[in-house]
């Protein structure tokens, strides 16, 4: 994914440096890089989209799978060659692979001026200028306090519709394969008051939906003392409440639950607030209790199917997805059936799907041994594939001839007389034009699918609310 913005003219501040920013990963990186922009234009930078205008590259970097990594390294040997034609242009690695590798980057990779860590931006300034005297920098200290809190990220998204905020930082959750919790640091709550002031902030700009971010964001917790020595608390259930009472007119998203986390008064909060979507991302990663022991995911196979059981009781209409991992350590063949039989009960609207590569650093590679053979990771995952993409096909024609509340998000990539949006299921739908704008509520008919999209057509505007 690559974030970067250019359109910030407004600012009445003397530009010193060019910024270009590339962003790889989860949405909590487009998140952070947001962040990262505004600590840096707060202090005179200004950003560009042309890389070759660039003083400065940051890459803001994913650790969690092998693959994301790689494509870093192949990036930065693109910015070996841009130095070379600029020999005083400054490239940074931040975020997770930062906090992983530290060191091995900038041996590794001679043209890396620095290496910072996801707690320590509020001194890339600082560290950026220390640069700038030819010394190799690196901050990878991670914070029990830091949530950013009082910074007002710079949006990214171009059509002011749908923005993201982080309502946490870190992950105490230590499963054995994921290495989140040594390149995040230890879970914190953002002060309730700061995330409500940011979402105000983001409705008066004319967006329309917001999503909340956390590594789990249903161990959102925030403790409070007054001066009466009275504590005060705040669950996500009751974050979830305050922020959907801010408008009627904002839609609210979240991600990622945890299965052993996500509670009933969460899922009761949803059915209660329209502008809540009806959409929950829940992790399984495997079928099999065995696996998910060795996992360390906290919940068994059927302690999963309960929380399912009681989404689909307390909200009928909710699209549920998913994250299946295969091959991961001492996984049979038998648990492979367990994880597509789990698969096929629950019936997910969509999957992410993934083969299991050892992390370095993570308990599975220092106690387990990554023993499925390779050509068997690969069969199971396109087996997984195989019937998830049957279940999206069926999941997605139960969908004709259902009127859908659309929020425009832009023009269809296919067509310029089509827009494209998606629903409260997190579902994408194109439509013809008309005379719709991008940010409006359109209420579309389904009349047929594609193996990505709903297709279907205006039936009346619910809300006319173009910014």
């Amino acid at each position: 994914m690559n974030s970067n913005n250019s359109d910030f003219t407004d600012l009445n501040i003397q530009s010193k440096q060019k910024l270009y920013i590339e962003t790889y990963g989860c949405q909590m990186n487009a998140a952070d890089s947001e962040v990262v922009i505004s600590i840096l234009q707060d202090n005179g930078y200004q950003t560009t989209e042309n890389i070759d205008d660039a003083d400065v590259i940051l890459v803001n970097t994913c650790s969690i799978r092998e693959n994301a990594e790689q494509r870093v390294w192949g990036r930065l040997d693109v910015f070996k060659h841009l130095k070379k034609k600029k020999p005083e242009l400054i490239v940074g690695v931040i975020g997770c692979m930062a906090e992983r590798l530290k060191e091995e980057i900038i041996k590794k990779k001679k043209i890396v001026d620095l290496v910072v860590g996801p707690d320590a931006y509020r001194d890339l300034p600082t560290l950026l200028e220390t640069s700038e005297t030819g010394q190799k920098v690196v901050n990878v200290l991670l914070s029990k306090e830091e949530t950013y809190d009082d910074i007002n990220p710079v949006r990214l998204d171009k059509n002011h519709v749908s923005a993201f905020v982080s309502i946490m930082r870190g992950c105490n959750n230590m499963c054995t394969y994921c290495i989140v919790p040594y390149v995040r640091g230890r879970e914190r709550s953002r002060d309730p008051e700061t995330i409500i002031r940011e979402i105000k902030e983001i409705l008066e700009l004319g967006y329309k939906e917001v999503t909340l971010l956390g590594q789990n964001v249903d161990s959102y917790y925030w403790k409070t003392t007054d001066s009466n020595n009275h504590h005060h608390e705040l669950t996500f259930a009751q974050l979830l409440e305050k922020v959907a009472k801010i408008s009627p007119d904002l839609r609210i998203r979240f991600s990622t639950s945890h299965p052993k986390d996500i509670s009933d008064n969460v899922l009761y909060t949803m059915a209660m607030y329209n502008n809540i979507c009806n959409h929950i991302h829940l992790p399984a990663q495997s079928g099999s209790t065995k696996v998910l022991k060795l996992m360390n995911r906290s919940y068994t196979r059927e302690e999963y199917m309960n929380k399912i059981m009681a989404i689909k009781k307390i909200l009928p209409e909710c699209a549920i997805s998913t994250d299946m991992m295969t091959g991961f350590c001492d996984e049979t063949d038998d648990d492979h059936k367990e994880t597509l039989s789990l698969m096929r009960w629950v019936n997910y609207d969509y999957a992410y799907m993934f083969k299991y590569s050892e992390r370095p650093g993570t308990m599975a590679a220092k106690k387990l041994s990554d023993n499925v053979p390779e050509e068997i990771k690969s069969r199971r995952l396109t087996e997984i594939i195989d019937l998830q993409n049957k279940l999206s096909k069926t999941s997605k024609k139960q969908d004709i001839g259902k009127i859908f509340e659309v929020l425009v998000e832009g023009t269809s990539k296919r067509s310029n007389d089509n827009l494209v949006g998606r629903n409260s299921q997190n579902k994408v739908i194109v439509f013809p034009r008309e005379n719709f704008q991008t940010g409006d509520y359109v209420s579309v008919k389904i009349e047929k699918t594609t193996s990505a999209t709903l297709i279907g057509y205006a039936v009346k505007t619910i809300i006319k609310t173009a910014y």
